[in-house]
């Protein structure tokens, strides 16, 4: 992996331009996924970028407060619904950019184009492989089914991603049905929801439970470091809609005062030079369908995605959170 970087890093090594500016990222991705792709961008153009790290919530609530006197140039985040809270409060200005239309597919960014998809997580089902025969898993509404009562793991519903997933199922599927699979979640539940997904994948290889639903990223961090544990990955729902996704993107920042190079900076992200070095440190998928994904995220399969725009997680959110609340999912 950090040859892939390094090479990448040399191959970007062109002629700098003579004049330089510095852009100010504001971003809730941990630094160790950004600083190897700002220190490839810098040596690419001569621009040096300064990242101002948080969590997604506090830093928006940032640029909010500091209005026209933000010295934020790109917001990087991660999740559709962060996204959209980030446009409803007028913190993106939209991008007339042929380069991310051409390269960012459509269900992966803002309708408006305030904000680009730009690496993709599958939230799906996984499952111990000492207990469960992958032929026995096939949508997320099945892990409602009685069969599963005792065997279920989630993470908390206090999480945007589940958050992002129930809001998605109320726009396929509509309240009443997502109602009843996640009370049927909830019946099922062998143990209290878990804080992460990484402890929530631990539980399962553990035998705690049997399946539940996680980023496949977190998945590829465990088995690397744990390769021998008994988990298996299944792609949700590809008979129906196909398989949830997300995204981390970006957008530049309302108040910018570089709002061309901004745009190029996220426009170089969507590239191919770019992409693999993005997603592959996380284990994520390339955003751009022309990037083909690193051999270690490859080997887990090709699904169908879910094809309905990101967004809706926002846009859903909080209708969501009241349902799960309803629900009894904790």
């Amino acid at each position: 992996m950090m040859k892939k970087i390094l090479a990448a890093s040399l191959a970007l090594g062109v002629a700098a331009p003579a004049l330089s500016a510095e852009l100010v990222v504001y971003t809730s991705r941990a630094d160790n996924l950004l600083k190897p792709i700002v220190a490839a961008y810098e040596k690419r153009t001569g621009n040096t970028i300064k990242l101002v790290s948080g969590t997604a919530g506090p830093l928006m609530e940032r640029m909010k407060a500091e209005g026209r006197n933000s010295p934020a140039d790109v917001l990087i985040t991660v999740d559709g619904g962060n996204l959209w809270q980030a446009s409803q409060m007028g913190l993106l200005r939209p991008v007339n950019s042929a380069t991310l239309k051409k390269n960012i597919p459509a269900h992966l960014r803002d309708p408006k184009n305030e904000w680009f998809g730009l690496s993709v997580r599958a939230r799906t089902i996984f499952y111990n492989t000492n207990k469960v025969k992958p032929s026995e898993l096939s949508t997320y509404a099945d892990l409602a089914n009685p069969k599963w009562k005792g065997r279920l793991c989630l993470r908390t519903s206090a999480n945007v991603y589940n958050q992002s997933l129930v809001a998605t199922m109320i726009a396929n599927q509509g309240a009443a049905k997502a109602t009843q699979v996640v009370k049927g979640w909830v019946n099922n539940l062998a143990v209290a929801p878990f804080a992460n997904d990484t402890a929530m994948l631990e539980a399962i290889g553990a035998g705690r439970c049997d399946v539940g639903i996680a980023n496949t990223y977190y998945y590829g961090r465990l088995m690397e470091k744990q390769p021998n544990l008994p988990i298996g990955i299944v792609f949700a729902d590809q008979k129906g809609k196909g398989t949830h996704v997300n995204v981390s993107g970006a957008g530049v920042a309302k108040y910018s005062k570089q709002p061309a190079e901004a745009q190029k900076f996220i426009e170089w992200l969507s590239s191919s030079e770019a992409q693999n070095l993005f997603a592959d440190l996380n284990n994520e998928y390339p955003a751009n369908a022309g990037v083909l994904p690193d051999p270690r995220v490859a080997k887990w399969g090709k699904f169908k995605q879910d094809v309905i725009n990101v967004s809706v997680a926002g846009r859903n959110q909080r209708q969501a959170v009241m349902l799960m609340r309803r629900a009894g999912f904790r």
